[in-house]
């Protein structure tokens, strides 16, 4: 993009928000009512991504950088900062974070090496910038709006990177197995909630140690649950019987081992 078109949609986002000729939806919001369009629109970013659809893409992306020329706006209104600080900002950032591009430090031997210095970098970020009087935490920084099973997995990653990590996978998968004989034992609904949690909470570490995406994993079982159960109904639904949902579940079943099949058949 050039300066000139992040201008324009600069210019775009002030004449929106005009007092007097503004748009009166836009001049009604805040940065709380704002954020949920943010992470609306960060997931349909990712959703074009994973449909590989690249006209949608480029849609996306659009819309999630219209949340930040929104959000600099409202903060540009209330003196805090303009969408020209959040861009210097970021590739102070970038290149303070990449001293083997940008300076004259060496470069990391592969891809993982190089998230282990980027970490290592931002780890010292968070130090300077704590306050002297707070005590700073490997666990600091990692965002409470994430997802929870995103939150889950950075949250563990932070704690194994300063050694707090089973030795070996089957030390996780024990810890599974503990939980899920927690969870079965809970007394009442809120116990039963918290040990569930806990269940979650290993099951998302588990992921991790054999580097797998929990959020990631987690999307796709999904997509493959919508898509077989759209596929039984639409089976259910083709000839002269009942629809899907006057079946009994023996014959639902029936239909769900019918598309499994298919699938199988079909790879």
């Amino acid at each position: 993009m050039s300066a000139l078109s992040l201008d324009r949609l600069a210019a775009i986002m002030a004449r929106l928000r005009d007092p007097v000729s503004g748009c009166p939806w836009d001049l009604a919001q805040d940065f709380d009512t704002i954020a949920p369009y943010t992470i609306e629109e960060a997931y349909e970013v990712a959703e074009a991504i994973a449909q590989r659809d690249m006209t949608e893409l480029k849609k996306e992306l659009g819309d999630l950088l219209f949340q930040v020329v929104f959000h600099s706006r409202l903060a540009e209104e209330a003196g805090h900062f303009a969408l020209a600080d959040v861009v210097t900002g970021l590739c102070e950032k970038m290149e303070r974070r990449h001293p083997h591009i940008f300076g004259d430090a060496a470069r990391a031997a592969d891809a993982d090496a190089q998230k282990d210095e980027w970490e290592r970098i931002k780890a010292a970020e968070r130090a300077a910038a704590g306050k002297p009087d707070k005590q700073v935490s490997a666990l600091d920084g990692v965002a409470t709006a994430l997802p929870a099973l995103m939150r889950a997995e950075k949250l563990q990653a932070r704690a194994a990177r300063v050694g707090f990590e089973w030795p070996d996978i089957a030390g996780v998968r024990a810890k599974l197995d503990e939980e899920l004989a927690e969870f079965d034992t809970a007394i009442d609904d809120a116990h039963r909630a918290e040990e569930f949690g806990d269940v979650l909470f290993v099951a998302a570490n588990l992921a991790r140690r054999h580097g797998i995406d929990p959020e990631a994993a987690l999307r796709a079982g999904s997509a493959k649950f919508e898509r077989r159960f759209k596929a039984m109904e639409a089976l259910a639904n083709s000839g002269a019987g009942p629809a899907f949902a006057a079946l009994s579940l023996d014959e639902q079943e029936v239909l769900w081992q019918r598309v499994k099949a298919a699938e199988r058949g079909s790879t």
